[in-house]
């Protein structure tokens, strides 16, 4: 039976580079994009090594739609198909005050997690529906299902995120096609940290906010993402996933 051909976008770090390294794990071959050539490519090698069939380095900037096109287009020539995608590539912005924010911290948000993730689900769905079969996971956050206070672009942005997984389930669903979203709370990675700043309190004021009473872990994460594009969740289409140690169960 031949291996699985994955796609991850934004996948060099934090919860990208973990979900690349729980797919090679399974033996699937992966196929790893991002902006930085150098890194992208010890990453495949990593991943060979890791027990993927195959792995393969891309560079594409996901909010430019030629190279999201090329991306997909490289990815089927390569290995034959793409059977699963994880568009994980995002960006958490400038925080503050919603009577704060720019136009030019909304277009720098919304150009990653929103067109992104349009242009990446446009691309992969063109390809999928041509083979009547896949599996789409969106990386969202608790953030796209309730709102936080300082963070109002970034949190519209992720709303956009859980609305486009929604629509294009519906799209996809009768083809074979299958679109979910995973929505992390609170997990450990650089994002989380410039986030909070240096801020201990605010920190220690989040994690004490979460029933878990700690942070996730990229693992845990990658892991949700890996039973969404299996044959295990066949039947799960349209979903958003809260991986959030019971942080929205409140």
């Amino acid at each position: 039976m031949p291996s699985s051909i994955v796609l991850i976008t934004g996948a060099l770090t934090g919860i990208g580079r973990a979900t690349a390294l729980a797919f090679a794990r399974e033996g699937a071959t992966v196929v790893v994009s991002g902006r930085r050539e150098p890194e992208g490519q010890a990453l495949a090698d990593e991943l060979k090594t890791q027990g993927a069939a195959d792995a393969a380095f891309f560079r594409a900037d996901v909010r430019e739609e030629a190279d999201v096109r090329t991306l997909v287009e490289q990815t089927v020539t390569r290995f034959g198909r793409l059977d699963v995608a994880v568009n994980n590539a995002g960006t958490e912005g400038q925080n503050g005050p919603l009577t704060e924010q720019s136009g030019e911290n909304y277009a720098a948000i919304f150009d990653t997690n929103v067109r992104g993730v349009l242009f990446s689900l446009k691309h992969e769905m063109r390809a999928m529906l041509a083979q009547g079969s896949g599996a789409i996971v969106n990386l969202s956050s608790v953030a796209g299902q309730i709102g936080f206070a300082g963070a109002s672009v970034y949190v519209a942005s992720k709303h956009a995120v859980e609305g486009l997984t929604k629509s294009a389930a519906l799209e996809g669903a009768a083809a074979g096609v299958r679109v979910n979203a995973v929505a992390p709370g609170p997990v450990q990675t650089d994002m989380m940290e410039r986030f909070l700043g240096r801020n201990e309190d605010a920190k220690a004021g989040l994690l004490a906010a979460i029933p878990a009473k700690r942070a996730g872990t990229v693992d845990e994460i990658a892991q949700t993402i890996v039973f969404l594009a299996s044959d295990k969740a066949r039947y799960l289409t349209g979903q958003s996933i809260a991986v959030d140690g019971g942080f929205t169960a409140q």
